[in-house]
């Protein structure tokens, strides 16, 4: 065994601006800063672990100063004239006072003398106060690189003395082009798979990416299989992560617990067990959009598996999932039996209820409502079929005889055709021999109502007969509503006929039409409950004289709230019920109102108002509040025992019993 064997990490270090991966941003700026003489006195790299921050440092120094490449960056701190100083272990008053003494001593080769701080916010507020004049003004052969992890540590007054540089991230997959660049140099044989299980393992971190590969060779060798990593690195693979799914997408329970027995008697831990189904959950929520395959860490094949199986879930069922999964992951923390909180947690997610069958569910409520809706819309509302159909099958009209047909009408007059007998809401049919036929019949007649005489003649068709010529009364066609109630329906020029079924004399049906003109007005009826129940169109609008004065606007201003009251809501109408006109002047109306709520709803419904009454009147008008404070009560409030004395005063009876008695005020 060689004993002089070097860690990943420490081997391939980089020793030039180019080595450094993924801070291009960095190594631009200085590079431009040493070809043009431009150097500061002093540099703050911030960012993670890991990505280059003292490796940065060390070739700035290198770079200044001309040093051979021969020498290691580790041996960088062996020269003179650069120094290297680690404040987690440095960071006294006393140790910065030191500093201070050195820094004095210009180099002894090169034109720089370099100090590398590392993890400068360890320092104490004090050491900060004591670096803080040496770091404004320092000797011209000094440069200071500070290399920190935590930023907002350092006080601002070393912040602002320093040029920063925030160093990023490493992506997953500059990580893996480095890791199968070494992996090439080293003689190891790795799938691509596990290269980035390992560059998802390191964080963004370089270094720590290294590090696992070292670790994983020291396992498997310089041949490094998928199935060996992960026992290696005892982290949940993904294959499990997709068996965990595919019971989920079955909703077998019993499987997905079977599997965390498994996951948990190797020694998974069950944080990394709920990050790497969180992670799972969310690469799958992003393959639903192939747009989002570069937000996904992982190769192309994992990627068309996660695009696969995330078709079976919908958008919020993942990110319900995600959700769950999440908030696990705080609370099993404090929990007493982490296991059972896990297991808790697993069957939450085969449990859950899917968002297809809400949908499903939400679709069925939404067709029922507009079910209702419709049955409880006015007779004038719905569409002729409708209205023709409910008025076929309604308990008041009967089935007419089989043998009827219909026949046009003269001009004005529409006659109804003959259908086939139905049962009643009740599942009952009603004979026309029966009471209550005979009730219905008789509560279609309106004995008010008169038309033309229609003389009584049987079709030689078959069927069809005209009411005898005695009959001097018009039939009112009628509809029943959704409770059974019979209601009026009228068409623009004609009453729709309707047809009787025959009498217990053996009579043929009788239809009998009435033309509208000769038809009363609803008010005319003897049934009340009809004319309650019928709809009159609306009168036409009309154009009123537009008032000229304060006095002409209050003589109009109640039938305005009468139109206000029909046509708006009840606040609105409300509101301005509590107002009244103290100004008109140039078409505005000022209304005066004693709250400021009142003043608010004028204010915001002007367009409402002044619609209202081009809409009713003809002419436009505007509006505006005045707010009037209430009077405030001028009246004291007395001491009880002054009012009642104040009482004595003014009735002499009640004098003479308080002295008669002695009586005293008592509350």
């Amino acid at each position: 065994m060689s004993s002089n064997y070097k860690a990943l990490t420490r081997a391939y270090r980089p020793q030039t601006f180019d080595d450094i991966v993924s801070q291009e941003h960095v190594s631009n700026t200085l590079k431009n800063a040493i070809e043009k003489n431009r150097l500061s006195h002093a540099y703050l790299f911030c960012g993670p672990r890991g990505v280059g921050k003292t490796t940065m440092a060390r070739v700035l120094a290198r770079t200044i100063n001309d040093v051979d490449m021969d020498v290691d960056g580790e041996q960088l701190n062996n020269t003179l004239n650069i120094v290297e100083i680690d404040a987690a272990s440095n960071n006294s008053v006393d140790d910065v006072r030191s500093l201070r003494e050195r820094v004095r001593i210009p180099p002894q080769t090169g034109r720089y003398k370099v100090y590398i701080i590392d993890e400068i916010h360890m320092l104490s507020k004090a050491a900060f106060n004591a670096l803080l004049k040496t770091l404004e003004e320092p000797p011209r052969h000094v440069i200071f690189i500070f290399a920190t992890t935590e930023p907002h540590r350092i006080l601002p007054t070393i912040l602002s003395r320093c040029q920063r540089f925030d160093f990023r991230r490493i992506t997953v997959e500059e990580i893996v082009a480095r890791l199968d660049s070494i992996a090439q140099k080293e003689d190891i044989t790795i799938d691509r798979e596990s290269l980035h299980v390992i560059a998802r393992k390191a964080d963004g971190a370089l270094r720590d990416a290294l590090g696992i590969l070292d670790q994983a060779v020291a396992f498997c060798g310089t041949s490094i299989t998928y199935d060996e990593l992960h026992r290696a690195l005892n982290i949940v693979s993904s294959e499990r992560m997709f068996e965990l799914t595919d019971a989920l997408v079955r909703k077998d329970a019993r499987a997905g617990m079977a599997l965390l027995h498994n996951l948990l008697h190797i020694g998974n831990d069950i944080q990394e067990f709920l990050a790497a189904l969180t992670e799972h959950f969310r690469n799958l929520y992003l393959a639903k959009d192939a747009q989002n395959f570069y937000l996904i860490e992982a190769s192309n094949e994992t990627k068309e598996r996660f695009q696969k199986i995330s078709a079976v879930f919908s958008e919020d069922d993942l990110m319900r999932l995600m959700h769950i999964v999440h908030e696990a992951e705080f609370s099993i923390r404090n929990a007493q039996q982490p296991r059972i909180h896990l297991e808790i947690t697993l069957l939450k997610l085969f449990h859950m209820t899917r968002s297809d069958g809400l949908e499903e569910l939400l679709l069925k409520l939404e067709a029922l409502d507009q079910k209702l809706e419709r049955q409880s819309a006015p007779a004038d509302q719905q569409n002729p079929a409708e209205k023709s159909q409910r008025h076929t099958n309604s308990p008041q009209n009967p089935p007419a005889h089989s043998g009827s047909t219909a026949t046009s009408g003269s001009p004005g007059f529409t006659t109804s055709p003959a259908s086939s007998a139905s049962p009643s809401s009740s599942g009952s049919t009603t004979s026309p021999d029966s009471p209550a036929s005979a009730s219905s019949s008789a509560s279609l007649a309106s004995p008010g109502i008169s038309g033309p005489d229609v003389s009584s003649d049987r079709n030689a068709s078959g069927g069809e007969s005209t009411a005898p010529s005695g009959n001097k009364n018009t039939q009112v066609d009628e509809e029943a509503d959704i409770f059974g109630t019979p209601t009026l329906r009228r068409t623009r020029n004609h009453l729709t006929a309707v047809t009787l079924p025959a009498n217990s004399t053996g009579e043929t049906d009788r239809e009998v039409r009435g033309n509208l003109a000769l038809s009363p007005k609803p008010q005319e009826i003897g049934d009340k409950d009809l004319t309650k129940r019928s709809e009159s169109k609306p009168d036409p609008k009309k154009t009123f004289k537009k008032p000229d004065t304060l006095d002409d606007l209050n003589i109009m201003w109640p039938e305005y709230l009468e139109k206000l009251q029909a046509t708006t809501s009840s606040m609105l109408y409300f509101s301005i019920q509590k107002t009244r006109p103290v100004k008109f002047k140039k078409d505005i109306v000022t209304l005066e109102c004693n709250d400021s709520f009142t003043s608010d709803i004028i204010r915001e419904q002007q367009r409402k108002l002044c619609d209202t009454v081009k809409e009713h009147f003809g002419y436009a008008l505007r509006f505006t509040s005045k707010l009037v404070e209430q009077k405030k009560r001028t009246d004291t409030v007395h001491d009880p025992y002054e009012y009642f004395s104040s009482l004595q005063k003014k009735d002499p009876k009640l004098q003479n019993i308080v002295r008669l008695f002695g009586a005293e005020l008592d509350y």
